[in-house]
């Protein structure tokens, strides 16, 4: 008999990877920190990532984040809410400078709200580099800003070669309002490090019954049902307190309800807080309390439940997808409800049918993990890097698709804009630059 044959294992392909988006440190939120720990554990795995974003105040140019992710600050101003404006054209040439110099292969976008994201999307796939998008919110179908949004990411989706939501929920509300193909559209969760958000009962007040939030205070986040609830809880069980950590355009109603009902003594406003303090303020609750309208995910009650507290959330969206019954509370978005889901939580808590914190550490670190998300977004990677590049008649079809025939004109600009740049800066000259920088 000869030798045995050795088996062939497939190599796992090592790519170079643009993430671009208007979301992402020094700002804070569960955009931010999805793209942030994608990025380390991306890189721990052998895989290279650059980082696209807009200027903070007077962090421009180019920073070095843990273990060497390299983020461009681009010199571009804010238009709303933290998005450049979308002029679509402006911005080619430092685009394709940095896809060029960091021999990007693969554009991953984040967040529908934003512009940038789609901007270097769409100018890489008109340079031949494959595309990603992840969709982390849900969108209506009525109001004037919805339609608009949703023909926007329609637009923007037509060359996509692959979409990823946070939730099952989320996918079908991409699917019907961008008309993304559902097979093109992979459901891959959040994650949360449950070895930093540990718990610690001893930080619990035991002779009061705290109440712990953490969110934007936006509409979005349902701060007129927060509102309503304290002023209707805090009367009636004077042991009842609220730590509400966070900040938005809605602080005001918190504080004039908090004022004009003497609530000084039980209701804490601290205002904006750093990623990095908002475990010390969950481990000092009992419950923590979710209003959100609307939510494709919800990072923070994830996040809560590591930290071993008894969540009370609406029942909206991903949020009925997340968690196990038997750690949370779903309600109807109205007062009503949150109220009753909140004393269903305090009864509990005086009889004592809790799960051990630690066991919800626990179980919370095996359901998700950021490991588990790279590994399932590497698969994407490695199936939409086997996909042929269409030439721009075919890219034109494809946009044509959404119905919005002058957008044809903006994609046709931008790639004579491309092939103009081009001939100013030649492909060469940039490889020259990047190897005497290296």
């Amino acid at each position: 008999m000869g030798p045995k044959k050795k088996e062939c294992r497939p190599i796992s392909k090592k790519h170079v990877i643009c993430i671009a988006s208007d979301f992402f440190y020094p700002n804070t939120g569960g955009v931010e920190e999805h793209i942030y720990n994608l990025s380390q554990c991306l890189i721990k795995r052998g895989h290279k990532v650059v980082i696209i974003t807009h200027s903070y105040g007077e962090r421009i140019g180019i920073r070095y984040l843990t273990c060497g992710l390299k983020v461009y600050y681009l010199p571009i101003k804010v238009f709303y809410a933290q998005v450049v404006l979308p002029t679509m054209i402006t911005n080619i040439p430092i685009i394709r400078y940095i896809l060029i110099r960091e021999q990007v292969e693969i554009v991953h976008g984040h967040s529908a709200f934003s512009v940038l994201c789609h901007e270097v999307s769409v100018i890489g796939k008109l340079m031949g580099l494959k595309t990603v998008f992840t969709d982390h919110s849900l969108f209506g179908f009525a109001d004037t800003s919805a339609v608009l949004t949703n023909k926007y990411l329609q637009i923007c989706l037509s060359e996509c070669d692959h979409c990823i939501c946070v939730s099952h929920t989320g996918k079908e509300n991409t699917v019907l309002r961008a008309k993304v193909k559902a097979y093109k559209v992979s459901v891959i969760p959040n994650a949360v490090d449950a070895y930093t958000f540990t718990p610690d009962p001893s930080q619990r007040d035991p002779h009061v019954i705290t109440i712990v939030i953490v969110s934007r205070l936006v509409y979005r986040k349902g701060v007129d049902l927060m509102a309503a609830v304290i002023a209707d809880m805090c009367p009636k069980y004077p042991n009842l307190r609220f730590i509400i950590g966070g900040d938005g355009p809605k602080m005001w109603l918190l504080q004039e309800i908090r004022e004009r009902m003497g609530l000084q003594h039980c209701v804490t406003l601290l205002g904006a807080l750093k990623h990095s303090e908002v475990r010390n303020v969950l481990v000092k609750g009992d419950i923590f309390l979710n209003t959100s309208l609307t939510e494709a995910y919800c990072m923070a009650i994830v996040e809560a439940a590591s930290c071993g507290l008894k969540v009370v959330s609406t029942r909206v969206g991903g949020i009925p997808e997340v968690l196990p019954e038997n750690m949370i509370y779903l309600t109807e978005p109205n007062v009503s409800s949150l109220v009753l889901g909140i004393e269903n939580a305090m009864k509990d808590i005086a009889q004592g049918n809790l799960m051990c914190p630690f066991q919800c550490n626990r179980i919370i670190r095996k359901m998700y993990n950021w490991m588990d998300v790279t590994r399932r977004t590497e698969i994407v990677y490695n199936n939409i890097s086997l996909n042929k590049n269409k030439p721009l008649g075919l890219q034109l079809r494809s946009y044509l698709s959404s119905g919005v025939w002058p957008f044809l004109l903006v994609i046709s600009l931008m790639y004579l804009l491309l092939k103009l740049t081009e001939r100013i800066y030649k492909r060469k000259h940039i490889d020259i630059a990047r190897d005497l920088k290296l």
